[in-house]
Parts: structure tokens; sequence; C-alpha cells
């Protein structure tokens, strides 16, 4: 059940007043409650929006007021007091928003599974390897951030890459796709005299990138992170503590074989010298 028109009223009213920031000349009524559809209507042939959560609900309920009342903020300003003023809501303030969300959740389902009915085999079996890919592409971009984070060393660069990087400023073009095929043309008209420097710099690179990622490896081993290092390298580190194991185990057995003998001939002597 969605909360009662005037409770969100009265709620918005109690938000826009509680700003320090911003004007609290005027009340804002709240019209999230709105029919919830709009919040995800459909493109022609497409899938339904998602709808809502309560905070964004709560940011596009009022950013319109705050904006008016305040012309000179900046909008990423009132973002940020927006985000810092939902924090501190009770629990009854963001109900309404929060009864907002869930309407939009419930209706999102049936709107979803009515889109759904009304596609052929072959649509569907491409919204599903669209969701795979987007699936997977975000993936990709969480990996690429905690990479990052760790520090994993940067790739080597090829003798072009680092030629366009000296020249891509300079070179002519309008933008970046007019730049890149100017250098293109430049770095195919080069002797092979003239690409030597730059070739000779990208080998020096990739001794760089085996060195940095070989103690990056090292470290990410140490840490219980063997997911992140390269399947043939983390089986080259893990050999070496196990030679190092066998050669210490082998040195020990060698240096106690002398006492057995020692021992051995000593027992012969009191033996011999008895008789």
């Amino acid at each position: 059940m969605m909360a009662p028109f005037s409770l969100m009223s009265v709620g918005a009213n109690l938000l826009v007043k509680s700003f320090g920031l911003f004007s609290s000349a005027s009340v804002v009524r709240c019209s999230c409650v709105a029919p919830v559809l709009k919040s995800f209507s459909t493109t022609t042939g497409g899938p339904p929006k998602r709808p809502l959560t309560a905070y964004i609900t709560y940011v596009k309920e009022m950013h319109p007021t705050i904006s008016r009342q305040n012309p000179g903020v900046k909008n990423v300003d009132i973002v940020r007091k927006l985000a810092q003023q939902w924090k501190m809501l009770t629990p009854e303030q963001k109900q309404p928003f929060q009864d907002a969300s869930l309407a939009s959740k419930e209706q999102y389902k049936l709107a979803v599974e009515k889109y759904k009915a009304q596609l052929s085999p072959a649509q569907t079996a491409a919204l599903a390897i669209e969701k795979r890919q987007k699936v997977a592409k975000r993936k990709a971009i969480r990996r690429k951030k905690e990479l990052n984070s760790l520090g994993k060393p940067k790739r080597p660069r090829s003798a072009f890459n680092i030629f366009m990087s000296e020249h891509f400023e300079e070179a002519k073009g309008t933008n970046m796709q007019t730049k890149m095929k100017s250098l293109r043309d430049d770095w195919e008209r080069f002797s092979a005299t003239q690409k030597q420097m730059y070739i000779q710099l990208a080998e020096d690179d990739k001794v760089r990138y085996k060195n940095e990622i070989k103690s990056w490896e090292e470290h990410m081993i140490e840490i219980g992170r063997e997911d992140l290092v390269r399947r043939k390298e983390r089986r080259a580190i893990k050999a070496k503590p196990t030679k190092d194991r066998k050669k210490s185990k082998v040195t020990v057995l060698k240096a106690k074989a002398p006492k057995k003998k020692t021992e051995t001939a000593v027992k012969k002597t009191v033996k011999s010298a008895k008789k």
C-alpha cells in the first residue's frame, strides 16, 4: 500500500524546511504518488525501464524545487546536499519514498512479464544474449577497477603507441579519428632507422613490465589472491619453495649419515675389546 498523499506532502514539506543551505520559503508537494508506470515508461518496442529506488525517487522529487529556489547553486552541490539530507531522514520521513519505490517495483514486474509474453523465440534468445553481454561487461569493469586498486602494472606499449603518445597533440586533425589516421600515415612513411628509437623504447618497456608483473604476482600469492595470477606463472612461483625444501632435506640426511657409521664402528670396537 502506498502512503497517503497528505502524508507524503507533509514529509516533503518537512524535508525542504530542514535544508540549511537552501531557501525554505516555499512549500513543496511530493508528487511521487503520480502514476508509477511513468517512472519506467517503455520506448517503442523496448523493455520497461527499471523502477527507481527510494533515494532516487527522493532526489527527483526534491531537486526541481530546490533548484528553482536556489538558481545560483550548482547542480552537483544540490545533489550532494540531497544525499546528505537523505541520510539524516528518519524512517518515517523516508517511508513515503520507499512505498513509492516498492509500488514501482511491483508494477515493473508486471510490465516485464507482459513485455516478455509478446516476444518471439528469436527475440527472447536475443534478449538473453544481450543480458549476458551486459553482465560480462559489468564484471570486466569491476575486475579492472580491482586490478587498478591492487596496483597491477600496465601492459607494455608497442613502438607505434609510444610514437603516438609523443606526437598526438601536434598531429593533424580536429578529432581523435583524424589524428589517429594522420599518425598512422606518418608511421608508415617512417624508415626503419626512424622507427628504431621507438622499437628500442618498446623493448625496454617489455623488460619493465616483465619485472614489475613478476613482483606483483608474487605479492598476490603472498596475500592469497592467486586467482589474479597467470596460471603458468602461478605454477612457477609455487615450484620455487618446493625445490628449496627438497634441497634442505637432502642436506640434512647427508649430514646425519656419518653419525650412524660412527656409532656402528664404536660398537664393533667395544665387542672386539671384550673378546
